[in-house]
């Protein structure tokens, strides 16, 4: 990761930005869902705005699938913060809007990946999932 007086480079949004303890997660975990799982940086959408309740929400990370269909949602927290049932409330409410199979919560030093059952609604814990679309 390139870092510059304060600030870091992100690739997918192919510019410099400032450097605050999350944004040193959200660009942990692009770096890491591109190099280790095979997510393309041209299929992530980094603070992905979406209309929740009739006020503008910010998703940290989209990942969309080949056919450019959001596939996951990325909550990123800096890394004082524990991954609680508030944090799995966020994601869950900004995927009443996207609908995707997978929710990805991380601090930086934990992971939880959630895959959604869309029938039920249901949650399961799963390994973070290699980028095969």
């Amino acid at each position: 990761m390139k870092t510059n007086d304060g600030n870091i480079f992100d690739p997918v949004r192919r510019r410099w930005v400032k450097l605050t303890p999350e944004e040193w997660v959200r660009q942990q975990t692009i770096e890491i869902l591109n190099e280790r799982y095979g997510y393309p940086l041209h299929l992530m959408q980094v603070e992905a705005a979406i209309t929740l309740g009739g006020l503008t929400k910010r998703c940290d990370i989209v990942v969309y699938d080949r056919d450019v269909r959001p596939w996951m949602i990325v909550e990123c927290k800096k890394e004082e913060v524990a991954l609680t049932q508030k944090v799995v409330d966020q994601a869950c409410r900004y995927n009443l809007v996207l609908q995707v199979p997978y929710l990805l919560l991380t601090n930086g030093r934990q992971q939880l990946c959630l895959q959604v059952d869309a029938g039920s609604g249901t949650l399961h814990q799963v390994a973070i999932p290699d980028y095969a679309k």
